[in-house]
């Protein structure tokens, strides 16, 4: 009962109304011991492949969109070649490795790198956050 108060709470606070398949991508998000990193795409794919459903692309988008408004995703832009956005279940600050061949995005816990030197943000602005992404290939 407790979880899917969780995930109720998740939905309304990203100002959601619960209905069925938005239920389903919540605890497919959500209900999971450890970090889940996803592209729209790969979520539809896993999620089609776990229930046997079809989810409209738009309908996880927007539910995605809204979860990351509500600060219950964070999203990480990957420059280069690939030039992908993952969604992040793991909204802590910390950084990742992004390996090229299996396009899999790996946590790296924020004290395990260490910065000698940050340059001052520009007047008036502040820095919200570090995020360093380590590309990785065989």
């Amino acid at each position: 009962m407790v979880k899917k108060l969780s995930i109720l709470n998740k939905l309304r606070s990203s100002n959601l109304r619960p209905t069925k398949q938005r239920v389903e991508i919540a605890k497919f998000l959500f209900e999971r011991e450890k970090t889940f990193h996803f592209t729209i795409e790969s979520l539809a794919k896993s999620m089609a492949k776990k229930t046997s459903k079809e989810f409209a692309l738009a309908t996880i988008y927007n539910t995605v969109e809204a979860f990351k408004k509500a600060g219950h995703l964070s999203e990480v832009h990957l420059k280069g070649k690939n030039n992908r956005t993952y969604f992040d279940t793991n909204i802590s600050n910390h950084h990742h490795f992004y390996d090229n061949e299996t396009s899999e995005l790996i946590d790296i816990s924020e004290n395990q790198i260490k910065f000698e030197k940050i340059p001052n943000a520009p007047n008036g602005k502040k820095i919200a956050n570090v995020e360093v992404i380590i590309n990785l290939k065989d």
